[in-house]
């Protein structure tokens, strides 16, 4: 070097103009005589002072970086088998200078010069300054002259530029400059440790606790960090400096004691070590990056299996309740009381309106967590999911459809089993009447009939046990018809299976036996009268006239008073009016029957006159009959009491089938309201999910208020249903006033809820496919108005034909051979059809960015160290808990030789991730 101040030499290192430059950082650190500054624009600058100025500078730092400079350049040099003892006096001759350059930068320098004189040793220098040159740093008025003088600040400031340059440079972490990116480092892996808040390179690390940390946030096993004292400074010191050595191959290049015997230890010399650390940790920080992917994969996997294990249990319960349903909706064995059916009814009703209507929302809610699941595995590249045998979403809509087969029928069983019950309970009730009438009119007469009495008779006696026979007779024969209703109806319950039709048999055969035993013995009473006819004189006609008159006019009465209490059931208002206007019909013979019962009454008036007339003694008992003028009365009286009864008992069931008709009305006029909001909604359903304006989330907006304006209708489908209840607690079964049935809303109900929540995944679906795969809106847009243009049908689906046109129109060049590939992805199942979510995936599928089994392989190599396998323990330190013994679990057994015990195939275990063998 010259020996004046005008000698004195600036060197300014930058790096070249080729936009590589370090991002905008200020530091400087005060030499004395030297003055290194990495300045705000990126350039090195190294700056040498006025020399008389020596005697300033800390005599520590120089000391602190002598032996660290010393030590880092010794831990490059020794991998060519030299080192340096006096760091200004070995760089001199260029040798060692050029030969620590090659072994830190990995390249060859040009071939140094053997001689010792002067111009060999600056040649050697110049080569090695040049090289620094060529690597980005440009040196300014320095040359190989100046370093020959051996000044101590100068070599200092030479070794820091090439620390910069080839050891701390190219520390990056989130895109800061090199000193920042090795602090920012720093305060990451040390941030959990109690007692370490690092801020800078000086007094931050004088108590040793930083540089502890840092060694057992990577290697736990070499130091028990809970056992250091922040009040022991040279005891961590010592500790870090000598575990470093010994297992991480950090050479010691600082003294506990200088550092924590100096106010401010220097920058330099701590930065100079700890990016040791830096680079010894560079293989773990590649290792937790490995580890951070092959969780992200394996949290998807996770993911994705509790998604399938949760389809299998819905699937399971969902097809289980099936199961159970189907034979207690098959089962068809009627009850054998109305009430007991009405029970059943009421059962279904319950069934349709509260256990049926949860589970097709779980069917639904099914379908869509079935396509939201193969939705994850195609933006994952994992294969489709392929649920257990029996539980595919198309076996599930078969039991359901089996289900609804088996349920359409069973409510119209239900109600053609309560009306056969009806006609029944009527049948019978009819029956007992008409028995109780038979019995009661045939009690005593079979004894009646077996009397003697006529052989000891008079001849008065026996004409009038003659004619009080033929009355009989007259009397059996119009009984004769009431037998065969009896009979018929008998016959009515045996085929509609009555219940008791062993109690109707038995006492509809024991009057068919006494009928004929009646006949039998009314035949003989009349032979064994005959026998004596001739013997008798005839009987008072007026007698015989009343009693013929008055018989068949007491039957009338019977008939009428039968009638008057004969019950009915009608469904209409047209089935009571006929029955009002039979009843007007028989009130018209009234006053003809009145006067028929005038001239039966006349008839004994006569008799009475006749005796008065004669003087004939009457025994007030007309021998030809049991009929008395007063029975006669009694019932003509009963009769009309009967008659105002039939009245108003018709008008009530008026009244009845009023009440009827209203409810008819009031339902049909809901039902022809929401039917046809239904199909309404159910097409504007269609539409909106054919609009294309707006951004998907909007139109998730639009459709899930949509969804609340259905759901908040739902009230007015309760009040039908409740309508409903009403109509058939009223035994009504058809309805004129509308084509919609409580059935038909149901299902319409069921079908527009089902729709609603289809398109609203189909959305969500979409937004996770565009947000997946990348694509914009603009991008999704164009992709749906393409596909609703080709989508001639408006149905969502396009022909195989129309698919092609739509990529045609999207500038795809299509061949057969291209376009059967294609085809094969978009319908798998080979349905004809390409739906609107198939299509999508297809124009996102190309580009999609996704983490594959090669790039898993390639983490769990890191993490093993490059081996073809991996161990246990090595899962366990690398990986959370979860995700270690997740892979554990399902990682077969290495197959190879010298390997150790629990040694685990992570290449297989990758390709199964993603579908590619099984796990």
């Amino acid at each position: 070097m010259g020996a004046g101040k005008e000698d004195k030499v600036k060197r300014v290192l930058e790096p070249p103009n080729d936009g590589n430059k370090m991002t905008t950082v200020e530091t400087q650190v005060q030499y004395t005589t030297t003055t290194y500054m990495m300045t705000s624009e990126g350039d090195y600058m190294l700056q040498e002072e006025d020399w008389d100025r020596d005697l300033l500078l800390d005599p520590a730092w120089e000391k602190q970086q002598r032996k660290t400079f010393t030590a880092w350049c010794n831990s490059h040099l020794r991998k060519a088998g030299t080192q340096i003892e006096n760091i200004e006096e070995d760089f001199r001759n260029g040798l060692k200078l050029m030969l620590l350059l090659e072994v830190i930068s990995g390249e060859r320098l040009p071939k140094p010069d053997k001689g010792k004189m002067r111009f060999h040793k600056i040649a050697n220098v110049n080569k090695a300054l040049d090289f620094i040159c060529s690597k980005g740093v440009k040196l300014v008025s320095i040359g190989a002259e100046g370093h020959l003088c051996g000044n101590v600040k100068m070599t200092l400031g030479m070794i820091w530029t090439i620390i910069l340059r080839f050891a701390i440079q190219d520390i990056s972490v989130e895109e800061t400059s090199a000193k920042e990116g090795l602090l920012l480092w720093c305060q990451r892996k040390t941030a959990p440790y109690r007692n370490v808040n690092v801020q800078n390179f000086h007094i931050s690390w004088k108590d040793g606790l930083a540089l502890c940390a840092l060694i057992h946030r990577h290697r736990p096993d070499l130091i028990d960090y809970s056992k250091l004292r922040k009040d022991d400074p040279i005891g961590n010191l010592n500790t870090a400096f000598e575990v470093a050595e010994k297992y991480l191959d950090i050479p010691k290049m600082l003294d506990a004691e200088d550092i924590v015997n100096t106010p401010k230890p220097d920058e330099k010399a701590i930065m100079t070590y700890v990016s040791c650390f830096y680079h010894a940790f560079a293989g773990a920080e590649q290792a937790e990056t490995a580890a951070n992917r092959i969780c992200k994969v394996l949290a998807v996997n996770q993911e994705n299996e509790r998604l399938m294990e949760e389809y299998e249990k819905l699937a399971s319960e969902l097809l289980e309740w099936i199961r159970r349903t189907i034979p207690w909706l098959e089962n068809r064995v009627a009850e054998q009381t109305m009430r007991a059916m009405q029970q059943k009814l009421e059962d279904f009703r319950d069934y349709r309106r509260i256990h049926k209507p949860p589970r097709v929302q779980e069917k639904c809610q099914l379908e869509i967590n079935f396509n939201t699941l193969q939705t994850k595995l195609r933006l994952s590249n994992r294969p489709a999911f392929m649920p257990s045998e029996g539980k595919m979403v198309s076996d599930i809509a078969n039991a359901w459809k089996g289900l609804e087969q088996v349920e359409k029928g069973y409510e119209e069983w239900l109600l053609t089993e309560i009306r056969r019950l009806e006609r029944l309970d009527h049948l019978a009730e009819k029956f007992k009447q008409k028995c109780n009438l038979h019995e009661t009119w045939t009690a005593g007469k079979e004894d009646l009939l077996s009397q003697k009495d006529y052989e000891s008779a008079s001849l008065m006696e026996i004409r009038a046990l003659m004619r009080k026979h033929e009355a009989f007779e007259s009397d059996l024969a119009a009984h004769q018809d009431r037998v065969e209703q009896i009979a018929a109806i008998a016959q009515e319950l045996n085929e509609l299976d009555y219940h008791d039709a062993a109690t109707v048999n038995t006492r509809c055969q024991g009057i068919c036996d006494q009928w004929d035993n009646l006949g039998t013995l009314t035949q003989k009473r009349r032979d064994a009268l005959e026998r004596v006819e001739k013997l008798w004189e005839t009987i008072d006609q007026l007698y015989l006239e009343f009693a013929k008159r008055a018989a068949p006019f007491n039957n009338w009465m019977d008939g009428a008073m039968e009638d008057l209490q004969d019950m009915f059931i009608v469904h209409s208002i047209e089935e009571i009016q006929s029955l009002i206007t039979a009843h007007d019909q028989f009130k018209a013979t009234l006053p003809e029957a009145d006067k028929e019962r005038m001239a039966t009454m006349g008839i004994q008036n006569e008799i009475t006159k006749i005796a008065q007339t004669y003087g004939i003694k009457l025994s007030g008992i007309n021998p030809y009959t049991n009929l008395s003028p007063q029975d006669i009365s009694n019932k003509w009286e009963a009769v009309k009491h009967l008659v105002p009864l039939r009245d108003q008992m018709l008008q009530e069931e008026v009244a009845r089938q009023q009440a009827n008709e209203r409810l008819r009305r009031q339902f049909a006029a809901q039902a022809n309201v929401i039917g046809p909001w239904i199909q309404t909604k159910m097409e504007e359903i269609g539409h909106v999910s054919a609009d294309i304006a707006g951004s998907l989330e909007d139109q998730m907006n639009n459709l899930k208020q949509y969804e609340q304006n259905i759901i908040n209708y739902k009230s007015n489908i309760d009040k039908l249903e409740g309508d409903h209840q009403l109509i058939q607690e009223a035994l009504i079964f058809d309805n004129k006033h509308t084509n919609y049935t409580m059935e038909h809303i149901r299902v319409g109900w069921e079908q527009l809820l089902t729709t609603i929540a289809r398109t609203i995944n189909e959305i969500e679906n979409q937004i996770l496919t565009r947000d997946a795969k990348g694509i914009s809106q603009e991008q999704l847009n164009e992709f749906r108005a393409s596909f609703n243009h080709f989508d001639r049908k408006r149905n969502g689906m396009m022909d195989p034909d129309d698919f092609r046109a739509c990529l045609i129109s999207m500038g795809y060049d299509l061949g057969e051979v291209e376009f059967a590939r294609i085809m094969t992805l978009v319908d798998p199942n080979n349905t004809g059809v390409v739906t609107f979510q198939a299509f999508i995936d297809f124009m996102t599928r190309e580009t999609a960015e996704t983490d594959t089994a090669e790039q898993v392989m390639a983490s769990f190599k890191i993490l093993a160290s490059d081996k073809a396998y991996i161990t246990v323990e090595e899962l366990r330190r690398e990986l959370p808990p979860e995700q270690a013994e997740y892979c554990i679990t399902r990682m077969t057994k290495f197959v190879g030789t010298d390997i150790p015990s629990g040694a685990l195939d992570y290449i297989s275990f990758s390709s199964a991730l993603y579908g590619e063998s099984d796990l």
